[in-house]
C-alpha cells in the first residue's frame, strides 16, 4: 500500500465524550482513521490495563488504581486454562470489552454507519488500531513483589501471546467493517533499551515483537511499531514490521544514524510514519509552515546520508509524535489539526500528480 503523506493518529485522546472523540478522528484523519483510546475515562482505558483482560493471574485493583500479577503459590492451573484458549485458537476469548475500550466499539459503529451512508465516497484507505506492546507492558506491570513481569519465566510468554491475540481480535472485528487494517504496537519502553534498567537482549526484543507482528499479519493486516522516544532503530528494522512510527519532531537525527539499514528497510516497500507534530505543549508554538520546514530539513538530512528522497516520500505517513491522552483538550485538538494540515500540505506539494 502507498500512503504518500497520508496522516493518521497514534491513538489516545484526552476526551471523555466517546462520540465526540470518534467524530474527531474520522473528520481529522479521513483516509486512515484510528479508534480513540480514552485513558481519562477510567482506569480500564489506560493502555496497560486495556490489554490485560483475559491474562492469567492478573489482578485489577480499581480502588488503588493499579494492575499486577499474583504469582504466589501454584499458578499452573490458571496457565493451563490460558494455554487451552491459545491452542484452541479462541480469539474471541481475548476480546477488548467495551468497559476497556469504549472508543473502539463506538468507532466501529460510526465507521459502519458512515460507510453505509457514503459508500466508497468516504476516501478511507484503511482503519487503524493499536495496543501496548509486550515489552512495554512487561516492564511496566509487575508481580505482587514489584518485579517486572517481563522477567517472570512462566508469565512472559502469556503476556506476548495475549498481545498477539488482542491484536488478532481487533483485526477480525475491524475487517467486519473495512478490508484494510493497520495495527500499531506501542512500545514506549524501547527508549530504555540498552540502559542499566532493562536487561533484555536484542534477540529477545526482536523475538517478542515478531511474535505479535506475525499474529497481526496472520489476519491479513499491516503491522506497525510506535516508539515515541529514542531507541536503537536498527532493532525495529530487523523485525518483520511494515511501518516504523517515530518522533520526527525530537529524534529525527537518531534515525539518520542508521542510513544503510534505513535504505534496506525502505527498499523493501516498508514505511516510516513521521511524528512531525509534537504531542506536547510545544505544539502551541508551532504552525503548519514551521513543521513543514522541520520535515523538509529532515528530508535533506536523510538524503545527505544517502537515503533517496523519492524512496522516503514514497513510503511516508504523517502522525503526531505520540498519543495525546494526557494533554489538555485544546492542546490535543491543535495537535490533531496541525497533523491534518501538515499532511494536506505535503500531499499538495509532493503528490499532485
Amino acid at each position: 500500500m502507498e500512503f504518500k503523506g497520508v496522516c493518521t493518529a497514534i491513538g489516545s485522546l484526552p476526551h471523555q465524550d466517546v462520540d465526540r472523540a470518534c467524530e474527531i478522528v474520522l473528520e481529522s484523519f479521513p483516509q486512515i482513521p484510528a479508534w480513540p483510546q480514552l485513558p481519562k475515562r477510567n482506569l480500564r482505558e489506560n493502555m496497560y490495563v486495556q490489554v490485560s483482560e483475559g491474562m492469567p493471574c492478573l489482578v485489577l485493583d480499581e480502588e488503588k488504581g493499579k494492575v499486577y500479577f499474583q504469582t504466589k503459590g501454584d499458578i499452573s492451573g490458571e496457565l493451563e486454562k490460558f494455554y487451552e484458549k491459545i491452542i484452541e485458537n479462541k480469539v474471541d476469548y481475548f476480546k477488548i470489552s467495551e468497559d476497556y475500550a469504549a472508543g473502539f466499539h463506538a468507532f466501529m459503529e460510526l465507521v459502519r454507519k458512515t460507510l453505509s451512508k457514503e459508500g466508497e465516497g468516504t476516501g478511507i484507505l484503511a482503519l487503524k488500531g493499536q495496543l501496548i506492546g509486550p515489552i512495554s507492558f512487561g516492564l511496566t506491570v509487575t508481580d505482587e513483589n514489584r518485579k517486572s513481569i517481563l522477567y517472570h519465566e512462566q508469565l512472559v510468554d502469556a503476556v506476548v501471546k495475549t498481545c498477539g491475540m488482542k491484536a488478532r481480535w481487533q483485526v477480525r472485528r475491524m475487517k467486519e467493517v473495512f478490508p484494510q487494517i493497520i495495527i500499531f504496537i506501542d512500545e514506549p519502553y524501547l527508549a530504555s533499551f540498552g540502559s542499566a534498567f532493562v536487561s533484555l537482549s536484542r534477540d529477545e526484543v526482536v523475538n517478542y515483537l515478531n511474535q505479535v507482528i506475525d499474529s497481526i499479519k496472520s489476519e491479513g493486516a499491516i503491522a506497525g511499531i510506535h516508539c515515541c522516544g529514542n531507541t536503537d532503530w536498527s532493532i525495529l528494522m530487523d523485525t518483520k514490521v511494515d511501518i516504523i512510527s517515530f518522533d520526527a519532531y525530537s529524534y529525527l537525527e537518531t534515525i539518520s544514524l542508521y542510513p544503510e539499514k534505513l535504505k534496506e528497510f525502505l527498499s523493501q516497500g516498508r514505511h516510516l510514519a513521521w511524528g512531525i507534530v509534537p504531542a506536547s505543549s510545544q505544539v502551541m508554538e508551532e504552525e503548519i509552515n514551521s513543521l513543514i520546514k522541520r520535515f523538509e530539513d529532515g528530508l535533506k538530512l536523510l538524503n545527505s546520508k544517502g537515503v533517496e528522497r523519492e524512496r522516503i516520500l514514497g513510503n511516508l505517513l504523517i502522525t503526531p509524535s505520540c498519543g495525546t491522552g494526557t494533554l489538555p483538550v485544546e492542546v490535543a485538538e491543535k495537535v490533531v489539526k496541525l497533523t491534518r494540515g501538515v499532511s494536506d500540505n505535503i500531499k499538495a506539494s509532493y503528490f499532485r500528480g
